[in-house]
């Protein structure tokens, strides 16, 4: 299934998703990457504060991309 509205999302080389998962998605990798220390914030029920969930959602995207694409890969596929 090839939707109009998710298209520019198959014109990024998956590459380009691993390597800014990696990089941006764990960044600062000592003492714990922002978006692990962020989902323990989130499941602790302790995320408030206007900057952490800047945080969460600036170290998460990278990932929510690079599974969005992987989907629309598996799709297309089977």
């Amino acid at each position: 299934m090839h939707t109009p509205r998710m298209a520019w999302l198959d014109r990024i080389p998956l590459w380009i998703l691993v390597a800014v998962a990696l990089t941006l998605g764990l960044a600062p990798f000592v003492p714990e990457p922002h978006l692990w220390e962020k989902l323990k914030m989130l499941a602790a029920g302790t995320l408030s504060r206007p900057i952490d969930i800047f945080d969460l959602l600036y170290h998460g995207a990278p990932w929510l991309l690079l599974v969005l694409k992987l989907v629309r890969m598996a799709r297309r596929r089977g």
